[in-house]
């Protein structure tokens, strides 16, 4: 119960600092704009979807999904403490 009341504390807390806010506002909302411009540009031209594109139902997708995280890694990459 008293967990429950210190959460309550803290969320009300931060409720009424944001509430009271004036240029906060107005900056949360250019940041808040400006991370889904940044992120939607990045996404459509460094993030093709490759799987959509190569493969023609989703059955192939599942199975190459599947060969890529079953495959062992690279033991070379991995085990950096035996080159030295």
């Amino acid at each position: 119960m008293r967990f429950r009341h210190k959460l309550r504390n803290i969320f009300s807390f931060y409720l009424d600092g944001f509430r009271r806010m004036t240029v906060g506002k107005s900056l949360w909302k250019i940041i808040i704009i400006k991370m889904l411009i940044i992120f939607g540009v990045i996404k459509i031209f460094f993030f093709p979807d490759f799987l959509h594109t190569t493969f023609q139902n989703d059955k192939q997708r599942a199975a190459y999904v599947l060969s890529e995280m079953s495959r062992p890694a690279n033991v070379k990459t991995l085990n950096l403490e035996a080159d030295r």
